[in-house]
C-alpha cells in the first residue's frame, strides 16, 4: 500500500474514532498542515494573532469537533485548508467590526494583496466567493481550493471529480467574475 493510500485509510480510521490511528498519522499530516498554515499566513501582517502552530491548532479543533467526511488524502487537506481560511476570515471580520466606518474600500481581486492589515479586503473577497458559490458552487470551490488551499489543478480535479481542463477553465472564469464583482463594489 502506498503512502497516500495508507494515509487515507488511517484518516478514515481516525474519523471512525480510532485514537491509535490519529497517533500514527499526527506526525505524517503535521508537516502538510504546517505548509498549509504557512501558505494561508503568507500575506498577513507581522505579529499576527495566529502563527502557523496556532492556526493548525484552531483548525484541528474545528476538524475534530465536526463530522469529518472526506474521500481521500487530498480531500482531507482541502477540508483542513478551508477551515484555516475560515478561521482567518472570521478573525478579519472581527477586526473589521472593530473598525466600522474606517473608510476602507473593497479591493480588486488580487490574492497577493489580501492581508490582515486590510481585513475588509479579505471579508469582501470571502463575501464575493460566497456569492459566487450561490451562482456556481463548483467554480467557487475550485477557486477556494486553488488560492486558499494551495492545491494544484490536478489535486483539485481529483477532489472535485472533474477533469483538470475543467479546473483550469473554471479558475479563469471565476477570477474574471470575482474581479468584476469586487470592482462593482468599489
Amino acid at each position: 500500500m502506498g503512502v497516500s493510500e495508507n494515509l487515507t485509510s488511517l484518516l478514515r480510521a481516525w474519523r471512525n474514532g480510532d485514537k491509535a490511528a490519529f497517533d500514527e498519522i499526527g506526525p505524517i499530516i503535521y508537516d502538510e498542515l504546517r505548509r498549509l498554515a504557512t501558505f494561508h499566513l503568507r500575506g498577513e501582517r507581522p505579529g499576527h494573532t495566529f502563527g502557523p502552530t496556532d492556526l493548525i491548532s484552531e483548525a484541528y479543533l474545528r476538524l475534530a469537533g465536526g463530522a469529518l467526511e472526506f474521500h481521500d488524502r487530498a480531500h482531507f487537506f482541502a477540508i483542513a485548508s478551508r477551515s484555516m481560511r475560515q478561521i482567518l476570515v472570521d478573525h478579519a471580520r472581527k477586526r473589521c467590526a472593530e473598525k466600522r466606518g474606517s473608510g476602507d474600500r473593497p479591493a480588486e481581486f488580487d490574492e497577493t494583496r489580501i492581508s490582515a492589515d486590510r481585513p475588509s479586503e479579505l471579508v469582501a473577497l470571502d463575501e464575493a466567493l460566497e456569492e459566487l458559490a450561490k451562482f456556481d458552487g463548483r467554480k467557487a470551490r475550485i477557486t477556494e481550493l486553488h488560492y486558499f488551499g494551495g492545491l494544484t489543478q490536478e489535486e483539485i480535479a481529483a477532489v472535485c471529480e472533474v477533469h483538470v481542463n475543467t479546473v483550469a477553465r473554471d479558475l479563469r472564469l471565476s477570477e474574471a467574475w470575482l474581479r468584476s464583482r469586487l470592482r462593482a463594489e468599489s
